[in-house]
């Protein structure tokens, strides 16, 4: 059986590198009882505990500070494949890329996921990271139960049926409600998805965006600031036969093109900020229409390997043509150098507490700067504007809001809130930014 290992005091960096924390100590339980034996040793020397994944947000959600950091790297086991009713149920620390390459070697498949799948299990629900979906929602909608170990060292599962009101919080709870060890998953029969990628103009995919979202299962588009062009993409299901890109034409687009030579160009941009406008021109039409007919995990994903930080902001569906019109004039009346394209989702209305698409059908606008790039006022203004329109920030990524707004946006707000009060009222998985976000 694995056993929890200790370290002297380390140094923690997100993937973004633009968050850090010096722990008093890093532990790697195998179990849940060896988590909560962890969580209450933690509790009587008077420290905090918080479990980490690979450091994909942007936001010092999952920062320690200078308390124990868990790390979930011992729980990736796939503990059952229940086919019958259509659910996996596999540990916290599984990362998605090895949760999608399992299930596809059983015939199955999550039926929407996010474009990255670096993040474990659980930092991926716990953070509320989707993908764009007609009618499937985020990885925390398609969670159908959970074991979680709570500040008592307690180890509780809960479903729609088990501990409901707990399971209601704890299936999108920003890691303030507890260690998570394992999450059961709805899956169904693996399938193919056909993606068609296609350039388009601002104003047309603006123009037709109603239908495009309507008739597509899956659809999103990224603008390029400094330009008039948008590169969209339409992922439907299909019944084959599989027509994959050639190996060498997904290496040269999907991994040398977006990754080696971009990286390149934002190096460039960064150190000479004017040359960006014809960067982005240039880049606009780098991107060509194609189409392709593959596993669904490997059209919803890509790989992402240049660094940057990033603000997102879930927008209600019907202002999103207006929000966007209002952004591009702001990028043309000012003298900011915008390098990456600004990425643009959609998602329908669920019922999960926390969820940024809680009760409302919701479009996604997310920007993003090159790693070490001056922020030249871009995140502020755009959060400005997102918030002007009843925006909600994306728990994982760069935003200023507090509790006293976001108690304005979520309507259950205030029952996660509670919860939090019952379940940890000594603030066990506590830090600055979710005394920011959740209040004291």
């Amino acid at each position: 059986m694995p056993q929890a290992s200790t370290a002297a005091r380390t140094r923690w960096t997100n993937w973004a590198g633009n968050q850090s924390a010096h722990p008093a100590r890093s532990v790697t339980p195998g179990t849940a009882e060896e988590l909560a034996k962890e969580i209450l040793r933690a509790a009587d020397q008077g420290r905090t505990v918080k479990a980490v994944g690979s450091g994909h947000s942007f936001t010092s959600i999952a920062s320690a500070g200078d308390g124990v950091l868990v790390r979930p790297h011992a729980m990736t086991a796939v503990r059952e494949v229940d086919r019958e009713n259509g659910t996996v149920t596999v540990e916290a620390g599984l990362p998605l890329h090895r949760l999608n390459r399992l299930l596809a070697a059983a015939g199955l498949s999550l039926t929407n996921m996010g474009d990255i799948e670096v993040q474990t299990a659980a930092g991926a629900t716990g953070t509320g990271t989707h993908g764009t979906g007609r009618d499937s929602g985020s990885l925390a909608a398609q969670v159908r139960g959970l074991e979680i170990v709570l500040a008592d060292g307690s180890v509780r599962r809960c479903s729609p049926t088990e501990d409901a009101r707990l399971f209601e919080g704890a299936r999108l709870g920003l890691g303030a409600l507890g260690v998570i060890t394992a999450l059961t998953f709805a899956v169904e029969p693996a399938f193919l998805l056909t993606a068609h990628e296609q350039p388009m103009g601002f104003d047309e995919v603006l123009e037709r965006l109603d239908d495009l979202t309507a008739v597509n299962e899956h659809f999103e588009f990224y603008w390029f600031p400094h330009t008039d062009r948008c590169s969209t993409k339409r992922n439907n299901r299909s019944q084959g036969p599989a027509a994959p890109l050639p190996r060498f034409k997904e290496w040269l687009e999907d991994d040398f093109l977006s990754n080696t030579v971009w990286e390149g160009a934002c190096r460039v941009g960064r150190r000479f900020p004017a040359a960006v406008p014809t960067i982005a021109a240039v880049a606009s039409r780098a991107w060509s229409e194609r189409s392709y007919t593959d596993a669904a995990y490997r059209v919803f994903t890509s790989p992402r390997t240049v660094r940057f930080t990033e603000m997102e902001y879930a927008v209600p569906r019907e202002e999103v043509g207006g929000v966007l019109r209002e952004l591009k004039a702001m990028v043309e009346r000012s003298d900011w150098r915008i390098s990456f394209p600004v990425e643009v989702r959609f998602a329908p209305a669920d019922d999960v507490w926390l969820s940024t698409a809680h009760g409302r059908d919701t479009a996604y606008i997310a920007v993003h700067l090159y790693r070490g790039t001056a922020e030249q006022g871009y995140f502020t203004a755009v959060e400005q504007l997102m918030t002007a329109h009843r925006g909600r920030p994306h728990w994982g990524k760069l935003h200023t809001r507090d509790a006293g707004y976001l108690a304005e946006a979520y309507p259950r707000f205030a029952d996660f809130t509670a919860l939090r009060d019952e379940v940890d009222p000594e603030r066990r998985f506590g830090n600055d930014y979710l005394r920011r976000v959740l209040g004291a």
